[in-house]
């Protein structure tokens, strides 16, 4: 097997650095929805590159073992055995770590959804801590809405109103599931953390220009995420989803700029790193098959 087995490892990594580079420029919702498809394609292709290499184990098991030691047959040795061994134990850790986080999401919209009954998509919970958060819904019904008496005692009614365009924003464009699979890749792939944490950042934004958009003020806009986001960052419900207050400074400092223009050219170096990594997992594979055919 050659090297491309290994180059959505690489990939990834350039993923990864690229990922704060793409998210700096132009409308944040491409690029979300951009670097989370990449991500995900990446995380696949990275796992199934450990699937082939945990894979090549098999000539160490009978009856090919036995064939090691024949005077006549010489089977192919893809790569060394401890390089498959540490590839089929990434892989395990990748499952778990991919099933602690659905785990942990599921766990929290149960908590979420046991706040109280909406009323208009709105639940207001007497709770002194300062949240807002869109809670997803079950299949075939709508989400809704959690805000504390907390954080409607440290806004004023403009700045309210500036808060419920925000996390109803994130409801309407889904983000819970862009940021869920986000967080899936990572957990596939660590290398690709810095995309998840990218992710997070740029649904924030998102929202934040579709809150400013709604109530036709920037500046207020600027004000009322300063005040919510710096008041909810901690651990919490909303932090556990991976939508929250983070990069706040960065958020308030977009918002006192213009709308950004859309600028999709900055999405060719994503698009053309997942065809890499598809290409890459083809020829993988081919190799993979060509393989077992001369062990059989």
């Amino acid at each position: 097997m050659t090297v491309a087995i290994y180059v959505p490892l690489l990939l990834a990594l350039t993923l990864a650095a690229s990922a704060r580079w793409i998210a700096a420029r132009g409308t944040p919702g491409p690029a979300a929805r951009a670097l989370t498809a990449i991500a995900a394609i990446t995380a696949a292709a990275s796992t199934w590159s450990l699937a082939l290499l945990a894979l090549t184990m098999l000539d160490d098991l009978p009856p090919l073992a036995a064939l090691d030691d024949h005077a006549t047959v010489e089977l192919p040795e893809p790569v060394p055995g401890p390089v498959a061994l540490v590839a089929g134990l990434a892989m395990l850790a990748g499952g778990v770590r991919l099933w602690l986080d659905v785990r942990r999401r599921s766990t929290t919209h149960r908590q979420l959804r046991a706040a109280g009954t909406a009323r208009q998509g709105l639940v207001v919970a007497d709770w002194s801590a300062p949240l807002a958060v869109a809670v997803p819904g079950l299949p075939g019904r709508d989400g809704h809405l959690l805000v504390t008496t907390g954080i409607l005692r440290l806004l004023d009614a403009e700045e309210r109103r500036v808060v419920l365009a925000h996390e109803q924003a994130h409801l309407a464009h889904a983000h819970h599931r862009i940021v869920a699979v986000a967080a899936a890749a990572a957990a596939l792939n660590p290398l690709l953390i810095p995309v998840r944490e990218t992710v997070a950042y740029l649904v924030e934004r998102w929202a934040d220009e579709a809150a400013a958009a709604a109530v036709g003020d920037r500046d207020l806009t600027a004000q009322a995420v300063a005040r919510a986001a710096l008041a909810t960052l901690g651990p919490g419900p909303a932090a556990a989803l991976g939508i929250h207050g983070s990069a706040a400074v960065h958020r308030v400092q977009a918002l006192t700029e213009p709308t950004p223009a859309p600028r999709r050219r900055r999405l060719i170096g994503p698009v053309l790193l997942g065809s890499g990594c598809v290409t890459a997992i083809i020829v993988a594979t081919v190799e993979f098959v060509a393989l077992a055919r001369a062990w059989l």
